[in-house]
């Protein structure tokens, strides 16, 4: 495998350098009750290749005025970007050039100034997608339970926008890793922190996810399908960090100090239970599979099977220890 692109590696503003593509179709109706007409409208996906930030936009179609539209949306949001790494697709091929014929139409002053604000376009070779894995990543992650938990369900443009946002929010809530090393500090650094400078939140809402579709109304359903796809989503991103490959030496395990995700099936949407490891207890194999965590509610014991490390074990090069924990004095919880 090659080395990642340098924008990848070089710290940047959010979405300075962007990549962006388009999934779907989703169908909509152009308005609610019965008689109503399906159309086709898509998904713009737009990822930040510094901060894996994702900017989800509804697109009624591919044409180049739709995307460039969507363009203008996104830039109003997070800002312009200075570069769009993107495949050969005629729609982005259509907007780069249609930004060029306007600088190039402009007279010399308008393009002495404007020259420097125009998007530089990064088009992938053809039949590429390798190239453009961030966002094709992002893509998946976007429709994989989006498909699902739509079925066949048809939703109007602003519903179905609204359901962007929010699964927008679900995805650049997830931890990538501790904000500091601190072994006191419990809280992860998420893409949201790079967009809005802290957590992202969502309002308090009932659980709708055993109630009928039919006994809802149309706002409940959207907030129905936003639980699902986080129920989906989480328990997917949680297996990820968690790997269960077979091996024949030993490796490095958890260690005491280190940042740890507690799998919790009753956690609201955007929340995440973080902690750090306290206390492991080795077993007669020496090899530890219960350990106390420092939570912000306290000091409970878990199964590292119900743990998942935000960061590779390597990263912690030195052991922790637990005296450097305050209110050490504190009895574990038992459950």
């Amino acid at each position: 495998m090659g080395n990642l692109p340098a924008p990848r590696v070089t710290p940047n503003l959010p979405f300075q350098i962007s990549g962006v593509d388009f999934a779907g179709p989703f169908f909509i109706t152009d308005r609610k009750g019965r008689g109503c007409k399906l159309s086709k409208c898509y998904l713009c996906l737009f990822v930040c290749l510094a901060t894996k930030a994702l900017h989800l936009e509804c697109a009624s179609d591919l044409s180049t005025e739709v995307f460039m539209l969507c363009l203008r949306r996104f830039i109003s949001r997070r800002g312009k970007p200075s570069e769009l790494y993107c495949d050969n697709g005629t729609n982005f091929v259509g907007a780069s050039n249609e930004i060029a014929n306007f600088l190039r139409s402009s007279n010399n002053d308008m393009f002495s100034s404007a020259a420097s604000e125009g998007i530089n376009f990064i088009f992938s070779p053809a039949y590429s997608p390798h190239f453009g894995g961030l966002w094709e990543a992002g893509v998946k992650s976007a429709k994989f339970h989006l498909t699902r938990i739509l079925g066949n369900q048809h939703m109007t443009f602003e519903e179905l926008s609204t359901l962007f946002a929010q699964i927008e929010a679900i995805l650049n809530s997830r931890p990538l890793t501790p904000l500091s090393c601190d072994p006191n500090d419990l809280h992860p650094l998420t893409p949201g922190h790079f967009l809005i400078g802290r957590t992202l939140t969502s309002l308090p809402s009932p659980t709708l996810l055993d109630i009928n579709t039919n006994r809802l109304s149309r706002y409940q359903h959207i907030e129905q399908m936003r639980q699902h796809f986080w129920e989906r989503w989480r328990r997917e991103y949680l297996s990820e960090l968690q790997q269960r490959n077979k091996w024949k030496v030993n490796q490095q395990g958890l260690q005491e100090g280190e940042m740890v995700i507690l799998k919790d099936v009753n956690l609201p949407p955007l929340k995440w239970r973080t902690g750090r490891i306290y206390k492991l207890y080795p077993g007669a194999d020496g090899i530890a599979r219960v350990a106390d965590i420092k939570t912000s509610k306290g000091i409970i014991r878990r199964a590292l099977n119900k743990v998942c490390p935000l960061l590779p074990s390597s990263s912690y090069s030195t052991s922790r220890n637990p005296d450097v924990f305050e209110g050490g004095e504190d009895v574990p919880e038992r459950n």
